[in-house]
């Protein structure tokens, strides 16, 4: 660490070195005792069987088609990280330096763009973080290589800020934030924990032990933020297991809520809304009582529908259920589909992502099903805010697909996991810290420009 002062010391400046000393040493103090209080508590579970939690039968085929071939091998060595500090301006709840200030006018679209290089990444590390899962902590498991950390999303014409915790607590001060969906929309909410850590770690305040459903408080800005499993967005229940049936058939209820999270969401100011990676698992489609269809259920005289159409009849329900409470003063976020970047194979069948580093914008493009997500949620959102604008809701898309198909790099592949030559490679989910923390840069940026 360089501190700020010359080399050569005098007894002048002793008092202002040991002032310094003591701001390094008592934040050292607070990591150890934080990771003691939270002794592996929050979000942490068993590794699963599969990338996507407890699925066991994830089989999509879409596999992103790279204009490349993979990247080199990584360095074959581990690299201890820092977190590297930020500005000064970052923490005073005023960013406000025009270097940083992304253009606010709406003319830049903040979607579109490059990942640049960022020697200053990250901001936080899965040392100083204890809100990490086993599954995304990659550098626990051994990843060798750390370039996929240094890198921070560009858009053309503009710049996007490094996020800002205080900021961010600043303005959701005495309000509430809900991310609702799957375990990506769960991984989204642990990096916004790692990235809120370096100003104030929550509370506890969960109504159950699963992991999958969290209450959690910031007391110093009395700021609740929850996560509400929900991976299909809409009323589901396992399928009749006597009858002869591909293994993890669910029934999906297109048209029903899903009252574990449309019960408690009217209290949320803030909700995030994502999923689509379980619509590729075996499905019998079910509205006004009837089936309509399934996806890859192998029933006869059973319409076989496309991943997309179920996809996009559940999100109209989920949006329905937020529109039925009367809040006008919430925002909403839909936060679009991140593919997976699984190579040569699916990912109990030989499929990896063994990436090191991000693609440039020409180098890939989105094809197959997931396309046809991606599509089915940009079609949801245009519907859904032409009948939210009449109320004065605020409805907003976080556009992330593009980005994220750029970075093969930054999946735990075989590192969620101690090292195992038989075990599954993760190419869904992300390493913390990684591109991700990108997400609530998004987040925070948009917030800001609709005023908090």
């Amino acid at each position: 660490m360089e501190f700020p002062f010359e080399k050569k010391t005098t007894l002048q400046n002793t008092p202002k070195i040991v002032f310094l000393l003591l701001l390094t040493i008592i934040p050292l103090y607070y990591i150890h005792l934080t990771q003691f209080l939270w002794n592996g508590f929050l979000l942490s579970s068993p590794s699963p069987s599969s990338p996507l939690d407890d699925i066991d039968n994830y089989n999509s085929t879409s596999i992103i088609k790279l204009a490349s071939s993979s990247s080199s091998s990584s360095p074959s060595s581990p690299k201890s990280l820092s977190p590297s500090p930020l500005p000064p301006s970052l923490f005073n709840g005023n960013n406000n330096s025009t270097a940083a200030i992304a253009r606010s006018d709406n003319k830049c679209n903040i979607f579109k763009g490059e990942w640049v290089r960022n020697p200053n990444a990250p901001y936080y590390t899965n040392t100083t973080c204890f809100a990490i899962s086993d599954r995304q902590n990659c550098l626990k498991y051994g990843r060798p290589d750390t370039d996929f950390l240094k890198w921070r999303w560009k858009p053309n014409g503009c710049d996007l800020p490094i996020f800002n915790p205080a900021h961010f607590l600043e303005l959701v001060r005495g309000k509430s934030m809900a991310f609702v969906g799957d375990s990506v929309a769960r991984n989204q909410m642990q990096s916004l924990i790692c990235l809120l850590s370096t100003v104030e770690y929550p509370k506890d305040h969960s109504y159950t032990p699963d992991d999958k459903f969290k209450n959690l408080l910031y007391n110093s800005y009395n700021f609740t933020l929850a996560s509400f499993w929900s991976p299909y967005l809409v009323r589901t229940e396992e399928a009749d297991p006597t009858v002869n049936q591909p293994a993890g058939l669910t029934n999906l209820y297109l048209d029903k809520f899903d009252k574990k999270w449309t019960a408690e969401i009217e209290q949320f100011d803030y909700v995030i809304i994502s999923a689509g990676h379980w619509f590729f698992h075996p499905l019998i489609l079910y509205e006004g009582g009837h089936i309509v269809g399934c996806h890859s259920c192998s029933q006869k005289n059973i319409n076989d529908r496309t991943t997309s159409y179920g996809y996009r009849k559940a999100l109209r329900t989920a949006f329905r259920a937020i529109i039925g409470h009367d809040r006008s003063d919430r925002m909403v976020f839909l936060r679009t589909f991140s593919p997976a970047h699984y190579e040569n194979g699916v990912w109990n069948k030989g499929g990896k992502c063994g990436w090191t580093k991000p693609l440039k914008s020409h180098e890939t493009r989105l094809e197959g099903s997931n396309k046809g997500l991606y599509m089915a949620q940009l079609k949801e959102f245009k519907i859904a805010k032409k009948k939210w604008r009449k109320r004065g809701l605020k409805f907003r898309l976080i556009d992330t697909t593009k980005a994220m198909l750029m970075r093969p790099d930054g999946h735990p592949d075989q590192y969620g996991h101690p090292i195992d030559d038989h075990a599954y490679h993760d190419c869904v989910h992300w390493c913390l810290p990684g591109p991700i923390d990108a997400w609530n840069d998004f987040l925070l940026q948009m917030m800001k420009m609709d005023g908090g």
